[in-house]
């Protein structure tokens, strides 16, 4: 899949044109190259080319993005997804065929105990040896940011007594042209079973930008000849995913797939919605079934969850950092 976005048009495929006045820009309507390489699970894996697509088109200004979406062909996929990858998607392959300007590499569904022994790790971790130097930014989400740590620098992460689940309120910690501009707080979605320790990253030279009180570091970086930035977060996420994954696991519960009821997401419903929800856990304790996700009650979210406002400031001035170097390479020649 490769995609032309324009802040103007929308997005279409294979291309857009751009609008004169961008063009007249000078640098500004320069184009920038941008991969995702897509390993979430089959039933996110449409809803996150969508994210990152609206994401990329809100925070590009006048510049044009060319959008390509890859996967690791070691990703485990269902007969439908390995259709939609292998009819809608560039092949890996092609990758190391022409420059990117930034990439971006979300997590999978962990299959195995430990990340080294994932049936993906050796495409990963190619994948982030690549990237170090044929990128001038990477961006590493959730799980993917744990693979790379764990690679790089032989971190670990480590188990939670609970799942990290909700919105949370993200303050930046140091100066950095990342998070300039962004709100105080940064409402950003977590959703995570395991955590990187600040202290770990800080030895090892990582930068923390922004951390949660409740959740931890959120956004780090590290310097390479890329510039590696990595997310513990999911700031992509739509109003609605949080809620798609509860229910989830409230169905998976239900039918016996896993033995512990889902926490409520933090920070995510309203008070309302939390005492039915609350009520429902009772029932379904008492009396399981997977029938009774029909009794399941109508759910509103909380009014300031501010969904998507961090995710545009932190891309819009990744976008901004990818398209000043790319302005200088031209200048230069």
């Amino acid at each position: 899949m490769s995609i032309l976005i324009d802040r103007d048009q929308g997005i279409s495929s294979p291309a857009l044109v751009p609008a004169e006045g961008d063009l007249a820009r000078d640098h500004a309507g320069a184009e920038l190259t941008i991969g995702l390489i897509n390993n979430m699970p089959d039933t996110a894996l449409k809803a996150t080319e969508r994210q990152f697509m609206k994401l990329l088109q809100a925070a590009a200004g006048p510049r044009r993005i060319r959008f390509h979406c890859f996967s690791l062909p070691s990703v485990r996929r269902s007969p439908e997804a390995k259709w939609h990858v292998e009819s809608e998607y560039s092949d890996l392959s092609d990758l190391k065929h022409q420059k990117f300007d930034g990439l971006i590499v979300t997590g999978a569904e962990p299959v195995a105990p430990e990340l080294d022994q994932e049936p993906y790790w050796r495409d990963l971790t190619d994948l982030i040896d690549w990237a170090k130097t044929n990128t001038r930014s990477t961006i590493w989400s959730c799980l993917a940011a744990h693979a790379a740590v764990l690679h790089l620098d032989g971190i670990e992460r480590r188990r939670l007594p609970a799942k990290c689940h909700g919105i949370f309120d993200c303050e930046a910690v140091t100066d950095d042209s990342l998070t300039r501009g962004a709100p105080a707080p940064l409402k950003v979605s977590h959703s995570r079973l395991n955590e990187i320790v600040e202290s770990d990253l800080v030895t090892a030279g990582y930068q923390v930008l922004t951390r949660s009180a409740l959740a931890g570091v959120d956004v780090f970086t590290r310097q390479y000849a890329s510039r590696f930035v990595f997310f513990q977060g999911h700031p992509e996420y739509d109003a609605l995913s949080l809620q798609r994954e509860y229910l989830r696991d409230i169905g998976r519960y239900l039918a016996r797939e896993r033995d512990i009821y889902p926490h409520l997401p933090v920070s995510y419903f309203d008070a309302a919605t939390e005492e039915k929800l609350a009520r429902f856990e009772k029932q379904v304790r008492h009396q399981r079934h997977p029938a009774l996700s029909n009794e399941l009650p109508a759910l509103n979210l909380r009014a300031d969850i501010a969904a998507g406002s961090a995710a545009a400031a932190l891309f819009r001035n990744w976008l901004q950092y990818l398209g000043a170097d790319a302005d200088t390479s031209v200048l230069a020649r």
